[in-house]
């Protein structure tokens, strides 16, 4: 079968991008990915898992020829490349990327007569509700970012798309309450390869680690830094160990919109070097290998509506690596964490809920029980492999119907 993939950023690179392009190349697939072009890298490149197809620059300069490739809903340059990919690679099916581009690739699988498939991987129009909310959005996204436009177009999008890929089960049950059959709605969900076990496990599946008695319990957190995800109440929470004698450090790899102001509350709070240390950004294997040597893996995304129906990549990865969860109670995370056994749940937004979670993690034989547990939850379950399964079991039973 030959796949036309819809991404509307650069590529490389994305994690699930990769992910599912090369689970279908894995089974013989043909994929051709179409993608966004701002650095000006060549129009066509081909990479193991798939062959890109990038939008080509216009030479308006740099700035004229990114405004032009912004993936609005129906922006013209993306329809023609859409389109014109998909009709000369003779494609069998358009698989979508999220919403922004889901109008255009539909539009453009009518005209080929050809399945359409949106993978959701978030919440959009929560996502930009979040944006707005937190005073991130600039003069252009009243037209192309607004909530109220971006939930119309997610409406229309999935009432006519020919199935629709969420991450997790809150999101499909959302996907259902909007009006979808759930015949058409499927989870494949965000989860490490099994090899992941072996690249980031000890010795015979077991992690090796140092009592955490008379030292500072290491978290790390590892992903964006934005308002939603929490951030601000893990450096209250270690200030507020800290007055407490409860001795923790906490780790964070990443960067985003909010940094500067996660720096400056750290100084505000006279969080030191042994207290909190910002990484920046570290690519992701690498964050990945740093990932042994911490005691918990935090998520502390708010409980909010978009937290609610997706689920972070970070904490399979924790969950991989053995390293025992500390989580907030956004819906996904809570049920993972809590049905598997691999970690502390705490109050999204409360300080002191935190620390009494940080509290509990300083038993070593606590820890080592959550390590095994999350270990053992990728290997059984929440591995890729398994969505991979499903994935591609959706994408052939859409080309057979319509054969």
């Amino acid at each position: 079968m030959r796949i036309c993939k819809v991404w509307d950023a650069e590529y490389p690179w994305d994690v699930r991008v990769e992910k599912v392009a090369r689970a279908l190349t894995d089974a013989g697939h043909d994929v051709h990915l179409v993608a966004r072009n701002r650095r000006g890298d060549p129009v066509m490149e081909r990479f193991p898992e798939c062959t890109v197809h990038r939008l080509r620059p216009l030479h308006l300069g740099a700035r004229l020829d990114a405004a032009s490739m912004f993936p609005a809903f129906f922006n013209p340059r993306w329809a023609s490349h859409i389109l014109g990919t998909a009709r000369r690679i003779e494609a069998d099916l358009i698989l979508v990327r999220d919403i922004p581009l889901a109008p255009t690739a539909i539009w453009a699988a009518r005209r080929l007569g050809v399945p359409a498939v949106v993978d959701m991987a978030e919440n959009y129009p929560a996502m930009m509700r979040e944006l707005w909310a937190h005073g991130n959005a600039r003069a252009l996204d009243v037209i192309v970012r607004n909530p109220r436009a971006v939930e119309w177009v997610e409406r229309w999008s999935l009432a006519r798309a020919d199935h629709v890929l969420t991450v997790v089960e809150e999101s499909r049950e959302r996907v259902i309450g909007l009006g979808v059959l759930a015949s058409r709605v499927s989870v494949v969900g965000n989860t490490p390869p099994l090899a992941r076990l072996r690249e980031l496990g000890q010795v015979d599946g077991v992690r090796s680690r140092t009592s955490v008695a008379g030292r500072r319990l290491d978290v790390v957190y590892l992903g964006l830094l934005e308002a939603s995800r929490g951030i601000h109440t893990m450096l209250d929470a270690t200030a507020l160990a800290r007055d407490r004698g409860i001795p923790v450090r906490l780790t964070i790899m990443g960067d985003g919109r909010e940094g500067a102001k996660h720096r400056a509350q750290a100084e505000r709070l006279r969080l030191g070097p042994d207290d909190v240390r910002f990484a920046g950004f570290v690519p992701y294997e690498e964050a990945l290998r740093r990932l042994r040597n911490a005691d918990a893996g935090v998520v502390p995304h708010l409980a909010n509506e978009f937290w609610n129906s997706t689920i972070p990549n970070k904490l399979f990865d924790y969950m991989a690596a053995g390293v025992p969860v500390l989580a907030a109670d956004a819906l996904p995370v809570r049920r993972v964490v809590e049905s598997t056994g691999c970690g502390e749940v705490f109050v999204a937004g409360d300080a002191a809920s935190a620390v009494e979670a940080i509290g509990r993690l300083r038993d070593d034989e606590r820890l080592a029980r959550y390590s095994a547990a999350g270990r053992a939850a990728v290997a059984g379950i929440y591995h890729w492999e398994h969505d991979a399964a499903r994935l591609l079991r959706i994408v052939e039973h859409l080309h057979g119907s319509l054969a």
